[in-house]
């Protein structure tokens, strides 16, 4: 008899967990992420999500949200799931309907993971760093180019500040910022929130207004073979020669820069962190200051030979510090290990030589946009301000 009692007390308590029966609507509220007046997912007050969908001829339906949890179908063939907290920030998600990967119609559309996706804005409380606010916004502009290295048209976005359209005398210094690996242009300016951090920061004087360049990552180099349809690019391409060859001269001639390195920055996340230092570290004369989100150098943990990697240019660490105004790297102190170790090593090995940078650490963030966000905020104030 015990045993059954226990037995139902814990089934209780698993039904409760991820859903079972009716939501606690009232402790809830759309997340900000939903299409318009789409009241699932939710997000409670303790940052549990909970979801619902309408399959009725399903036999199994799940949702995939870093790991996948089996959903429970209630009357009229809708399934939901509660989840355990969540980590504020953004997380892409899919509905796994009878072994079939499916967005979520009540979702607005996300590009990453290499497709378009769903994606669920979890509140961060007791922060407005990417919240509206009533100060003067910039704005994204779509801007398309001929690539010579690609001879094809290449789009990127453009963050221009408040008063780059009041000011037309006015020139601006640059941050090119890339995405990482799956993800494209669009990344920072729709998950990123880079035009509202931005807008929050210059209203308060805490970062010089920029311009921003958000490029696609990705480049194949005119008469290479064809990425395979559906597979992510992997290892070298052409993206580099695009960076100085095509896009930082399109940007100069088409926009108000200040077209020298002291007044140029680049950065990324992830890939696009180990793209940035690839890219400035072979091309100083061009950049002045250099960031990387989760990503700087490899993810192999091995620290950094200043006498060999980057063909050397640390190994004078005084030329290195003077000719480098900022050298950021970040990461997140919950990311997977082999990726903190890497970054946390790099950071070790920069300080063992003598390499002036600075080193944050985002607390409880994973391998996420909230982790990214959280650098752009710490990195963009320091920018363009070093004599």
């Amino acid at each position: 008899m015990k045993g059954k009692m226990l037995t139902a007390i814990m089934l209780f308590f698993v039904f409760c967990t991820i859903g079972f029966g009716q939501p606690n609507l009232a402790d809830s509220q759309p997340a900000t992420s939903n299409v318009r007046a789409a009241r699932y997912p939710r997000v409670t007050s303790d940052l549990r999500a909970m979801f619902q969908v309408k399959a009725p001829d399903a036999v199994k339906v799940q949702l995939q949200l870093g790991k996948v949890f089996d959903m429970i179908k209630g009357e009229n063939g809708i399934w939901t799931i509660t989840t355990e907290p969540l980590v504020p920030g953004f997380h892409y998600y899919f509905f796994i309907i009878d072994g079939v990967t499916v967005s979520d119609p009540a979702s607005e559309s996300f590009f990453g993971w290499g497709k378009m996706s769903s994606g669920i804005e979890v509140p961060e409380q007791g922060v407005s760093y990417y919240t509206l606010k009533n100060v003067p916004h910039g704005d994204v502009r779509q801007k398309w180019y001929f690539s010579e290295v690609t001879k094809a048209w290449r789009r990127c976005f453009v963050y221009c500040p408040p008063d780059y359209n009041l000011n037309l005398s006015k020139k601006y210094p640059v941050l090119y910022l890339q995405h990482g690996s799956g993800e494209d242009e669009r990344g920072w300016s729709v998950q990123g929130k880079v035009d509202i951090i931005l807008d929050n920061l210059i209203s308060e004087g805490k970062a010089v207004p920029m311009i921003i360049v958000m490029d696609q990552g990705y480049a194949t180099k005119a008469g290479a073979p064809a990425p395979v349809p559906g597979q992510q690019q992997s290892g070298p391409s052409a993206f580099e020669e695009v960076v100085i060859k095509d896009l930082i001269p399109f940007i100069d001639s088409n926009l108000r820069t200040i077209s020298d390195r002291e007044h140029r920055a680049m950065a990324g996340l992830s890939m696009g962190g180990m793209q940035t230092m690839q890219i400035t570290m072979a091309n100083l004369d061009k950049f002045a200051y250099i960031g990387g989100f989760s990503g700087a150098g490899r993810f192999s943990g091995s620290g950094l030979d200043v006498n060999k990697d980057f063909n050397g240019l640390m190994a004078d660490a005084a030329a290195f510090n003077k000719k480098v105004k900022l050298l950021w790297i970040g990461i997140g102190t919950a990311e997977p290990q082999n990726m903190y170790k890497a970054v946390n090593g790099f950071h070790l090995s920069l300080s063992a030589a003598g390499i002036k940078h600075v080193y944050y650490e985002s607390p409880g963030t994973d391998h996420e946009w909230l982790t990214w966000r959280r650098s752009l905020n710490e990195f963009a104030p320091l920018l363009f301000r070093i004599p």
